[in-house]
């Protein structure tokens, strides 16, 4: 089902008499159960200020077309949204809504935070069919942003959006990726720590083991050349007290290094389930080497470690109680269904769930089952 306007969504939800699972460009390999509901129908651009950093968009307008539109003014998704096609294997196109669903956010968000935080207001469908707005078109106006911030990261389980505003911000004049080389996870967290600690306003610091010329920690500089320039001298006489270190001052290639992490190119056409850890970036090497892993990459400065496993690994038994969550990303449908997609939520917390997730949605259509995981004692 893909409806053209908004008044066709919420017809098709109120007549539902099944499980519907909304869809933008399908491209998140997450199981459907029931009629697949695509949003891919609902594009175009309702509203861009560029003066006043302000985008109004269908949420199933395609990703690139939005950022194909911001790059014409220098303006850009501060958030830097992954595309996980290369990782999953699958096809479509991403589209905006899907994006703001799912709370996708890429290395950026250490210093500008997460999808969630650019979202100024919404537009969506509830589980009776009805047309729900909420918050603001513009920055001065963003009444009920708690709702808005909820229905960022719900996976289509609260309602199907059908528009979304939000906040852009300008591009960097330029980048460039400073390098610290050949040292262990304990050391690469520690160094991370110091450059996100650091005055020089890092924009993105991960850790690949394995890389091909060897294990080497990477930091994001972005800004005027002659900043960056500046702060990347200064912040190799941060680093250099943990090994060696180099700059990388070429912006393209300093653009595909940071596209790759985003993407976790590593992993693509790799074998194995792949899962996503959110954790305290102090205690990631030793939930790392819990981990017993093939693969792994750590970004957010070790505070996101992504893990590839052999299928139908319980990753989450592996890794034993911390602070934190592990997400399955890709795995087999029965892997999902056996360990659930989603960290189990204490009791109390999953009782709040569902009482949300009843409110928003009463007779239960939307994705069900996509959210609900063993619960915890």
């Amino acid at each position: 089902m893909t409806p053209a306007t908004e008044a066709e969504l919420a017809e098709l939800v109120a007549g539902a008499y099944g499980p519907l699972a909304p869809r933008g460009g399908n491209t998140r390999g997450v199981p459907v159960v029931g009629d697949i509901l695509s949003v891919a129908g609902l594009r175009g651009v309702e509203l861009y200020e560029p003066g006043a950093l302000t985008l109004v968009v269908k949420a199933g307008t395609p990703l690139a077309e939005v950022e194909q539109l911001l790059a014409g003014e220098n303006q850009r998704l501060a958030f830097e949204p992954m595309d996980l096609r290369g990782l999953l294997g699958t096809k479509g196109e991403p589209t905006i809504g899907g994006v703001f669903a799912a709370n996708v956010s890429g290395p950026r968000r250490v210093q500008a935070g997460a999808a969630r935080d650019f979202l100024l207001g919404v537009r969506y469908v509830d589980g009776g069919g009805r047309v729900i707005r909420n918050g603001g078109r513009v920055m001065k106006n963003v009444t009920g942003y708690d709702l808005v911030k909820l229905m960022a990261g719900s996976w289509g389980t609260l309602g199907v959006l059908s528009e979304v505003s939000l906040k852009v911000l300008p591009r960097a004049e330029t980048q460039a990726t400073v390098r610290l080389h050949g040292v262990d996870v304990k050391v690469a967290v520690k160094a991370m720590a110091a450059a996100l600690g650091s005055p020089f306003e890092v924009t993105g610091a991960a850790h690949d083991p394995a890389a091909a010329e060897g294990p080497v920690v990477m930091v994001r500089i972005e800004g005027f050349e002659a900043s960056v320039a500046y702060r990347c001298a200064r912040l190799t006489e941060v680093l250099r007290i943990f090994g060696d270190v180099s700059v990388l001052d070429d912006p393209d290639a300093s653009a595909v290094i940071w596209r790759d992490i985003r993407d976790v190119a590593a992993f693509h056409g790799k074998p194995g389930d792949v899962w996503r850890l959110s954790v305290k970036p102090s205690e990631a090497p030793e939930i790392a080497e819990r981990l017993q892993a093939d693969a792994l990459l750590f970004d957010w400065g070790g505070g996101l470690i992504w893990a590839r496993v052999p299928e139908g690994t319980n990753l989450r038994a592996r890794a034993g109680a911390f602070d934190g969550h592990a997400t399955i990303i890709r795995a087999s449908v029965d892997t999902c269904s056996r360990l659930g997609m989603f960290q189990p939520e204490p009791a109390t917390v999953a009782a709040l769930s569902r009482g949300l997730r009843a409110k928003f949605d009463p007779r239960g259509i939307f994705n069900p089952g996509l959210m609900d995981a063993p619960v915890e004692a």
